[in-house]
């Protein structure tokens, strides 16, 4: 396919890495020719040095050739113009990236009469995975794949004493025909390894059919509890502090929000009825002791220095605070946070462009998608013949590290492979990747 990416910054960058490694004709197109240059070293693309909004460009670029125009500048009403403008031009399917929540309220006006087939939000994107972190991650329902055929379940090792100290290899004796695809320890999350111990604080995520996991969903949680959060504090009141702290009150959870700026306090005083809105440094270790960060089950850092978020996070956990939650924009971050033990440590870059690959490839071969703490995803896809997964043993494909196919779903059945399972044209395939192998991902599912 034909793609236009507006915009050379880190996700328009990312995008148009992940979709290379899907054998998409790429073009991005930006006014900054030092920034597309260096671009043009790292990638195989073709890259554009003009004005988008531009519609004698538009024209030039023979947009109505292109299967897909993503508008990623960092102005809104920029993006919102130039996906209407490309729309209007023949280009089948156009999105445009938007931040302002005031135009989030206008969401299906502006789709409707601006003509623009989907709209993205990064912060919007954030808030919802941080959200099902916090609020759903021991919920049965949220991992629910092939038609209620199989199902995915995430708990605490502990929860299960007789997995403690097991290697991975030994824990199909325990878990028959289950699947443990990952496991997130101190905050990273990570492909197991045949030889990998389990340990007390690890978050298992295991896979199989629904009744035997409904039975160990059973076993590891208590009926009908699924979360003890009652208490969270967020620093920073920025969009993503917004959108989580409006989430999250609206469910019932008692929210602090501490941002220093008084002026954005005001706002948020106005959009957050039921949320306490507090003007003052969050860095401040005094002035979160007198708002009893002790006392708070959820710590979320999401303000717009990664540098913050990182000391803010780290600090909490002195508290032993039961979920620390990091807004990281650099990859080297993410990595640092999950190394020092934050429970979850999230990249808005790597969502969205996650978001929108999937979007891309299409429905014909993604059937469904589910994001785990923002470092990996679970893709259910139907495998066709000319993928490079079928028709070969499993352990000769040669899968990139960091992947693991976790179920097939065949005849009405499901089977949890090993590595001589062969996948056939046709099967639903479950596939568990690190957002870091996606895009290597790619070439063995196109």
């Amino acid at each position: 396919m034909n793609i236009a990416i507006i915009g050379a910054g880190k996700l328009g960058k990312k995008l148009a890495y992940a979709l290379l490694n899907g054998n998409h004709s790429v073009t991005i197109v930006d006014k900054n020719e030092k920034a597309l240059q260096k671009l043009a070293l790292e990638l195989d693309i073709m890259t554009v040095v003009a004005n988008a909004k531009d519609v004698s460009f538009l024209k030039e670029l023979n947009i109505k050739s292109y299967d897909y125009l993503i508008a990623l500048t960092g102005n809104d009403e920029l993006n919102i113009l130039i996906s209407s403008f490309a729309k209007k031009l023949g280009c089948h399917f156009v999105i445009a990236r938007i931040r302002d929540p005031e135009y989030m309220s206008q969401f299906d006006f502006i789709k409707n009469n601006m003509d623009i087939n989907h709209l993205v939000n990064p912060d919007l994107a954030i808030t919802n995975e941080i959200y099902k972190h916090l609020v759903e991650k021991y919920t049965l329902t949220n991992g629910i794949f092939t038609t209620g055929k199989v199902a995915l379940i995430e708990f605490k090792a502990k929860n299960m004493p007789v997995l403690l100290g097991v290697p991975l290899n030994n824990v199909n004796r325990i878990l028959k025909n289950m699947l443990v695809v990952a496991i997130s320890r101190n905050g990273k999350v990570i492909v197991p390894q045949g030889d990998d111990e389990i340990c007390p604080n690890d978050a298992l995520y295991v896979i199989g059919e629904r009744d035997p996991i409904t039975q160990l969903n059973s076993k590891v949680h208590e009926v009908g509890t699924y979360t003890n959060l009652k208490k969270v504090m967020v620093i920073g009141g920025g969009k993503t502090g917004l959108y989580l702290s409006k989430k999250l009150s609206e469910f019932g959870v008692s929210v602090k929000v501490i941002e220093r700026n008084m002026d954005r306090c005001r706002y948020l005083a106005e959009k957050l009825e039921d949320v306490m809105i507090l003007n003052g440094d969050g860095t401040d270790k005094q002035l979160l002791e007198e708002e009893s960060i002790a006392d708070m089950d959820g710590f979320v850092t999401a303000t717009g220095y990664d540098e913050d978020n990182l000391l803010l996070a780290l600090m909490a956990k002195e508290y032993n605070i039961a979920e620390v939650v990091a807004k990281v924009s650099r990859g080297i971050y993410t990595e640092l946070v999950s190394n020092l033990g934050v429970d979850m440590a999230i990249n808005p870059v790597d969502i969205v462009t996650s978001n929108l690959a999937k979007l891309i490839q299409g429905k014909e071969k993604i059937i469904s998608n589910q994001l785990i703490q923002g470092q990996a995803e679970i893709t259910e896809i139907i495998a066709s013949k000319n993928m490079k997964i079928v028709g070969t043993p499993i352990k000769e494909i040669g899968i990139p590290t960091g992947v693991l196919i976790g179920a097939i779903h065949r005849d009405g059945g499901v089977i949890i492979p090993d590595g001589n399972t062969i996948i056939k044209e046709g099967d639903k395939v479950l596939i568990f990747s690190l957002l870091t192998s996606m895009a290597e991902m790619a070439k063995y599912t196109r």
